[in-house]
Formats: C-alpha cells, structure tokens, sequence
C-alpha cells in the first residue's frame, strides 16, 4: 500500500504529535509498506531516526506572507521554493516563540478553507506532487485542522483521505472570536469531504463526533503505540528515599506543572524535604518562561531548590534516563488530554503514574493497571495520591509491574501499524 502521510512540523520543537506520526511511518514502513510522510509548516523533529521526506509543503513563511500579503499569493513556485529549504526553516524555528493560538485565527480559517483560502497556491503545490511524483493509494492527514485538503485531494486523486484527531479542538477553543465561533463551523462543513476519522481513544471519538457532527461510525480508535526498543531495558533500583516524582511534557499552564509543584510544596511538609524530590523534564517555549520563572520562585521562597530538579528539553536517551530514575510520574494536565503519550513511556519503564481522571487517562489506566486516578485540578488530590503509592511500596511495585507489562504487550508500534492497516483497508477496498 502507498500511504501518504500529511505530517506538521513544531518549529523544532520534540512535539508528540511529530514523534507519534513518525512512529507510526516507520512501524508502516518495516511492515512493507510504502509510506511518504510529508512535513509541512516545518521539518519535524523527532527523538527517533527520521523518516520523513527532506521536501517541506505549506512552508511556514510562505504560509505566512501569503497570509499576509497578497503579492505572494500570485508568485511564481520557483521563488516560493527559496523559502521552502528545510535547513532555512530549521533555522528561522530557533528564533520563534511560542506565538498564542489567540494571534492564530484568521491564518486558521484560511487554512481551513483549502482551495478557497489564502493558502490555495500551497495546497495546489501539495497535490501537484502527490498526484504526479507520488500516487497513494490512501492519503492520511495529522489532525482535522488540515480538513480542508480533502476535497480537492479527492477530485484530483481519487483516492480516499483519512484524518486523525489529536487534541485540535483544544487550540480552536483558545481563538478569539469572531474566529472561534467561525472556525468550528467550517470543520464541521469540511470533515464532510473526510472519507474517515481515527482517534487515539473512545473519549475523544465520543467527544469529536459531536464537534465534528460525524456518524460514530466514520470515526475509529487506534491506541497509541511506542517503538519500545530500549524502553524497560534497564530500570534503575531505586533506595525509597529520596523518593522521586517526575513531570515529562511541555511547560505550560495547561500541562499543569503549578499544580504538582503545589502538590509536592505539600508533600515536603508532610513528609519533609529531604526525603522527597521533584524532577521536570519538558520542552519551554519563550511564550511560557514568565510562568516557569514564577513556579521557580515559588520553589526558592519555599526553601525547597536543592529538591527540584530541571533537565530541559530532553532527547530519547536521556528521556529514558530520566524516567528510570523516578519512583512515580504525574502530568495534571488542566485540560482533558486526548492522548497521554508520557503515561506510556513511564509506564514502558517501569514507572507508575498519578493523573487527573479525565480525557485519556482512566483509559490508559484500566487498559495498562499502571496507576491511579484523582480528582482534576486538585494539588491536594494530586498530593494525597503521591503519598499513597510513596507510602505503599507493595502497591506501588504491583502497578509498575502491571503497566510495564501492559504497554510492552499492546502499546507497541508493531500494534498500532496494524491496527492503523486494519483502517486502512476498509476504505481502500471500498468497504466503509
């Protein structure tokens, strides 16, 4: 089969849509299948070999110029292609900040929009080559942002298309009207033009079928997996004290890292700040320094920076480093997080976690046994749920135990390439 797989770059970022996308081109690859996967905006970055093409379509400058100004909506694609160089992109990705999805609004509805958008020459470049240079059997798009590809990606190919939802919904939200009232009801137009939907849990098939006002049944659930080599090869052991709780995703308020750090201040008082330590490893965008130099603050007022620990963005060796030197790992997102791919790696590892009970997580949870459940948003919660698997080792190694090997048996790469196939050929046959 020949998959063309529309992948978004994160302005060079590790992002885990980037590493999921990826993941799954080279699980799809192994299995003998021939699969593009097409970077746009950006090159994406991932902690794994990558297997992307080196050419990048819808160029983040020329996106944005062509947003902007209506010169570059007219000029020729030999010029257009000066400001498509990977390495150019790359470059320019070290100077972006973390630009609020607020500012985003009318690039979004442009994109949407498709041949009607601003963007219209982009999508013309993308389909000129899949058509011509390509010829897929099945198109696959990261996220429903990128709806409005589909139709003419029909008529000019005549092929299906399929689109995954990962968690998009949350940056529609964020938009400032008129574009947030604006921008669902043309995803819903436009995912008509979609053939079929996958999502990485039945929470948020349940919850995109509404939004997207879908049939149930055009939307499928395809767990996430993970290329699991080195993962659990070599789990540290741990002394009980100090005991070790760690945070792995992007800094942000929406990851919720003030709420475990008010967790562990309550911790500290509980148990006393030598027996416990804080490690936090994640990516930090410009846009949210000011709110991880207040958490900072927070931590050096309460006495308590010798037990913190920042190891910044960290690639797949150190990350596995990291997690193998943490008794329990706990992400409180605020938001109901739609996929959860840090739970799998802690789990992969040998590390229990402690999530809000919302989104993907109690699905996660009851698939692997691999942690507990607590009330959203609640540091106290959050807290409590620490001290019960810091103060029950039995327990504690009893969910390591079970999540380990529950992600080791159904959470790999291998199985999502085939249930990601499974999919696939329902539509390619023709047999929706």
């Amino acid at each position: 089969m020949k998959i063309a797989y529309i992948a978004a770059g994160a302005a060079g970022m590790y992002c885990g849509t980037c590493i999921h996308d990826n993941t799954l081109a080279a699980a799809l690859q192994r299995k003998g299948h021939d699969v593009a996967l097409i970077p746009t905006y950006t090159p994406i970055r991932t902690d794994e070999t990558d297997v992307s093409i080196h050419h990048v379509f819808y160029g983040g400058i020329n996106v944005y110029l062509e947003q902007k100004l209506a010169l570059f909506r007219h000029t020729p694609w030999i010029i257009d292609e000066l400001f498509n160089s990977p390495a150019l992109l790359k470059w320019l990705s070290r100077f972006s900040t973390s630009t609020s999805a607020k500012d985003l609004g009318a690039l979004t509805i442009s994109v949407l929009q498709g041949e009607e958008g601003r963007q219209k020459k982009e999508l013309a470049k993308l389909i000129k080559w899949l058509k011509t240079s390509y010829q897929p059997d099945i198109v696959q798009l990261t996220n429903s942002m990128f709806v409005g590809f589909a139709r003419e990606m029909k008529r000019a190919l005549g092929v299906p298309v399929l689109c995954a939802l990962q968690g998009e919904d949350i940056f529609l939200e964020s938009l400032v009207e008129p574009y947030k009232s604006e921008a669902p009801k043309l995803l819903r137009e436009r995912a008509v033009d979609v053939d079929g939907f996958i999502a990485p849990c039945q929470y948020y098939a349940d919850f995109m079928r509404s939004y997207l006002d879908v049939p149930i049944d055009r939307i499928h659930v395809v767990r996430l997996g993970l290329n699991l080599q080195e993962h659990g090869e070599n789990h540290n052991s741990l002394s009980e004290l100090p005991f070790v709780v760690g945070y792995l995703a992007r800094i942000c308020p929406e990851k919720g890292l003030h709420l475990l750090v008010d967790a562990f201040y309550q911790l500290t008082e509980r148990v006393g700040s030598d027996k416990i330590r804080l490690k936090v490893a994640g990516y930090l965008g410009k846009g949210d320094q000011p709110y991880f130099e207040e958490i900072t603050k927070q931590i050096d007022a309460w006495g308590l920076t010798d037990a913190f620990e920042y190891w910044g963005e960290v690639d797949r060796e150190q990350k596995i480093q990291f997690l193998n030197s943490l008794h329990v790992l706990s992400v409180p997102t605020t938001y109901k997080e739609p996929k959860g791919l840090f739970v799998l790696e802690a789990l992969a590892n040998g590390v229990p976690v402690v999530q809000p009970r919302h989104g993907s997580f109690p699905e996660l949870i009851e698939a692997t046994g691999g942690g507990i459940l607590v009330d959203a948003e609640s540091p106290d919660a959050v807290a409590q749920g620490i001290f019960e698997l810091m103060n029950n080792p039995n327990k504690r190694a009893t969910l390591a135990r079970q999540g380990k090997d529950a992600v080791h048996q159904a959470f790999s790469d291998d199985v999502m390439a085939e249930e990601t196939l499974a999919v696939y050929r329902k539509y390619v046959k023709g047999d929706t």
